[in-house]
C-alpha cells in the first residue's frame, strides 16, 4: 500500500470513529438533550415537529415506535421514492429505524425494509424498536444490518429503492458510496436520498468542526459534485431538487449542535446561502 492509500485509509478510519461515537452518544441519549424526546430542552423542536416540517404526515408518524424519530432528518425520501406494495427498499445510516419503519407500511409484508448503519448502539436500537413496531403495526417486514455505507452488506442488484436521510454527506469517501448503491440496485432500481450539499464552499471554520461535520454539514459536497459523482457511479435520470425552508428554520435553534454550526459563518450570512437540503433521484440503467 502506498502512503497515499495508508494516508486516505487513516483519514476515513478517523472521520468513521468522530461519526461512529457522536451517534453512539446520540442513540443513547447522551449527546445533548435535543432531538431525543418529546420535549425540546434547549430550542431545537420537538422530533415530531422536525419530521413534519421536512415533508412527512401524519399517518407516517404515527404507527412509529417510541424513540424511532430523533428529529435527525433533512428531509422524506420515501416522499419521492415512488414506492410500491412487494418492492425491497435500503436505507443507508439507518439510525434508530425511522425511515425503515414508515417504507416498510407502504411496501407491505410483501416487500422488504433494510437498515444499515455503521453504530453498533443504532442497530441495538433499531432491533429493539423493530419489535415494538411488530406489536403496534403488525408488520415483520423489516431488518436491520451493521454494516459501513462504503461497504454494504447487501447482495448485488438485490433491492428496488435505496433511500437515505441526511446520511451520505457524512462518509469520507462519497463515490465509493455511489459506487456501492449502484451495485446492489436491480437494473431499472431507484434512488431516493435527501441530503445535504453545498451551494458554495463552506469557510474554513465549518470544514474543520467535528461538531459541524456530526451535524451534516462539514461532510456536505457542491451540488454539482454530487451530480458527478451519481453519473460516474453509472446512475442515470438524475434531478437534484434544492429545498432551503429547513436549512433556514435551524437558524433559530438553540441546540448546541447547531449553535457551534451558525457561529462559525460570517455574522452576516444564513446558512441557506451555502447549504441546502436536497432530494437526489436517480436510476439504475435497466439491462
Amino acid at each position: 500500500m502506498t502512503r497515499k492509500k495508508e494516508a486516505d485509509a487513516e483519514k476515513v478510519e478517523r472521520v468513521h470513529k468522530s461519526v461512529r461515537e457522536a451517534y453512539s452518544r446520540i442513540a443513547s441519549g447522551k449527546r445533548s438533550c435535543c432531538g431525543t424526546g418529546a420535549k425540546s430542552c434547549c430550542g431545537a423542536p420537538a422530533p415530531s415537529k422536525v419530521a413534519k416540517g421536512v415533508g412527512y404526515k401524519e399517518s407516517d408518524l404515527a404507527a412509529l415506535p417510541d424513540g424511532a424519530n430523533m428529529g435527525l432528518s433533512c428531509g422524506n425520501p420515501s416522499a419521492f421514492a415512488s414506492l410500491r406494495p412487494g418492492e425491497t427498499v435500503l436505507d443507508l445510516g439507518s439510525g434508530g429505524g425511522f425511515d425503515v419503519f414508515i417504507v416498510a407500511q407502504k411496501v407491505g409484508e410483501k416487500g422488504r425494509a433494510i437498515g444499515v448503519d455503521m453504530t453498533p448502539d443504532m442497530i441495538s436500537k433499531a432491533r429493539l424498536n423493530a419489535v415494538k413496531f411488530q406489536k403496534q403495526a403488525g408488520f415483520s417486514n423489516v431488518e436491520f444490518r451493521l454494516g459501513e455505507i462504503e461497504h454494504l452488506p447487501v447482495a448485488d442488484a438485490s433491492v428496488d429503492v435505496v433511500i437515505s436521510n441526511c446520511v451520505i454527506n457524512l462518509s469520507p469517501d462519497k463515490p465509493q458510496v455511489w459506487r456501492e448503491v449502484a451495485r446492489v440496485l436491480k437494473p431499472g432500481g431507484r434512488v431516493a436520498v435527501s441530503d445535504l450539499a453545498l451551494r458554495r464552499p463552506l469557510p474554513s471554520a465549518v470544514q474543520e468542526s467535528v461538531a459541524a461535520l456530526v451535524g451534516c454539514v462539514a461532510g456536505a459536497v457542491l451540488i454539482e459534485e454530487t451530480e458527478r459523482m451519481l453519473r460516474d457511479a453509472g446512475l442515470t435520470d438524475i434531478k437534484l431538487n434544492a429545498r432551503d425552508s429547513y436549512i433556514d428554520s435551524m437558524a433559530g435553534w438553540e441546540d448546541p449542535l447547531y449553535k457551534d454550526i451558525r457561529d462559525a459563518f460570517p455574522k452576516d450570512a444564513k446558512l441557506s446561502d451555502f447549504v441546502t437540503s436536497l432530494e437526489i433521484s436517480a436510476r439504475k440503467p435497466a439491462r
